[in-house]
């Protein structure tokens, strides 16, 4: 974990030797008696800061208290201490209109690719180590002026090119990448790895993270919490370190779908919502996103069915045909592609001298350096037999032809069977164990399966969870994807399903 200079929480910046039998050595380390029981929620906080019950300052003190605690698990890259706690004297000494502001004292974490100011955005790569914005993030801006408090930067899967968090930089425990808030054993999921770690560790309330094909979703169905991607274009996207321009978004994630509801309210600044009648929701199930699931995600997300059909909710068998073919033409394509232009635009934006070569020849996983010096960079894309082939054909093809008819596949699935939503797991797994081998391509290709094709489309989508399964004890997450625009109702469906469902407990810290 890297501090900032006003941290009081040092931690070594440099990766460790691979020494996974060593590693293997060490016990399961659960959070001390005085970080286990889990933070208010986001809402309850603010109004006791605002009714004068506790002080923004002693929130703080408290998340600070469970972040150095979560060192063990990678969580964090950066601990603020004392701006944090600069923050909220300023709340606590501020008038009315700051004490009771909608987000007033709650403590926050950022992934570590979203800007700032004062902190370092690392992008969870050693190159950009040193870059320190001047600005927030339009997103983090939104927040602050809310209230919210930014306690910390969160750990990643460097450059967000990845879906399991095992980054070797910035390692604050004592195995490398960022490890699950259930079992230490297991991987975070990815991208945003650490703001998972942190909510459903119960660090904080509620954190932000972005996604380009499943990276709030996946480490929310892993770790235990709810999380938001939303319609593409609803976030202002500046002052984030980008993969594609088309696919990328910022996304609330929190400890319950109260957190991401008042998270998304503030940012996109809407109205507040209750949750919508079970018997107003209806939901489709498709074949191709319900198969091939292992054993705890089946019997889970089975029976978070069946409840739901007993509160009066309606669920129909959908078909979608040509879904995956379709979605299969555009992740790769548009991602790798839009990667080089727009990593260049946003290095020369920050200031920092750097080139796109010498970010890649930094990377610290190999996986990521790999992508960018195999892919990336030169412009290909994975051809057969171990091939490579140009990629701007296959590009402009899936912008031209494959995306608009993945948009209207789901546009017209939502209409003919007048539905609020597509219901699946959110990821055909639980966790993996944490390793290197966890970042295989088979591994990537079949944890974003669910959650790709609706991030293709540009269409919302929300996890949430539905259980703890049987054999392993861990989470697993049922997501919703609806129709593009319809984040809100979206919201208050996933508010509905948890009020069914139920909250998981807080995780044993294994």
């Amino acid at each position: 974990m890297r501090s900032g200079p006003r941290s009081r929480h040092p931690m070594r910046a440099a990766a460790l030797p691979a020494l996974p039998a060593l590693f293997s050595l060490f016990a399961a380390a659960a959070l001390p008696a005085t970080a286990a029981s889990l933070p208010e929620g986001a809402a309850a906080i603010a109004r006791a800061v605002c009714e004068g019950r506790t002080s923004a300052e002693a929130q703080v003190r408290a998340a600070l208290q469970r972040a150095r605690a979560a060192a063990p698990r990678n969580a964090f890259i950066t601990i603020d201490e004392a701006g944090a706690i600069a923050a909220a004297r300023r709340i606590d000494a501020g008038g009315p209109a700051a004490r009771c502001a909608p987000l007033a004292g709650v403590p926050i974490v950022a992934k570590d690719n979203i800007e700032v100011a004062g902190m370092p955005t690392t992008g969870g790569t050693p190159a950009l180590k040193d870059y320190r914005p001047a600005a927030d993030a339009p997103v983090v801006a939104r927040l602050r002026a809310a209230g919210a408090i930014v306690v910390g930067k969160t750990h990643m899967h460097e450059l967000a090119f990845g879906i399991t968090g095992w980054n070797p930089a910035y390692q604050s425990g004592p195995e490398p990448g960022v490890r699950n808030a259930w079992d230490r054993s297991r991987s975070a999921g990815g991208s945003s790895s650490g703001t998972g770690v942190a909510v459903g560790g119960g660090v904080v309330a509620a954190g932000l993270g972005t996604d380009t094909g499943g990276s709030v979703r996946i480490p929310c169905a892993f770790n235990g919490c709810a999380s938001l991607r939303p319609t593409v274009g609803r976030y202002p996207g500046d002052g984030i370190v980008p993969i594609s321009h088309t696919r990328d978004t910022a996304g609330p994630m929190g400890a319950s779908m109260a957190e991401v509801e008042l998270l998304d309210r503030v940012i996109a600044g809407a109205e507040p919502l209750a949750a919508a009648a079970p018997s107003s929701i209806r939901l489709g199930r498709v074949a191709a996103l319900v198969a091939d699931l292992d054993a705890d995600t089946r019997a889970v997300f089975d029976a978070a069915l069946a409840k739901l059909a007993a509160a009066g909710v309606t669920i129909v068998d959908v078909e979608m045909p040509d879904l995956m073919a379709l979605n299969g033409q555009i992740g790769f394509p548009v991602a790798l592609y839009e990667a080089y232009d727009d990593m260049v635009a946003y290095l020369r934006r920050t200031g920092t001298g750097l080139t796109v070569e010498q970010l890649a020849e930094r990377a610290a996983s190999p996986d990521v350096k790999g992508t960018y010096q195999g892919l990336v960079i030169p412009r290909k894309l994975p051809g057969p037999n171990h091939t490579v082939v140009d990629a701007r054909p296959a590009y402009e093809a899936a912008m031209r032809d494959a995306r608009p008819s993945l948009q209207a596949l789901y546009r017209a699935t939502f209409v003919r069977h007048g539905i609020d939503a597509i219901v699946f797991p959110t990821v055909p797994t639980v966790a993996m164990p944490a390793g290197p081998e966890s970042s295989s391509v088979a591994n990537f290709v079949r944890t974003i399966r669910n959650t790709d094709p609706g991030s293709n489309a540009g269409v919302p989508g929300l996890t949430l969870p539905a259980g703890l399964g049987a054999s392993t004890g861990l989470p697993v997450g049922l997501e919703v994807d609806g129709p593009e625009g319809s984040d809100r109702r979206l919201v208050s469906i996933g508010m509905a399903i948890e009020a069914v469902l139920g909250r998981l407990p807080a995780p044993p810290g294994r």
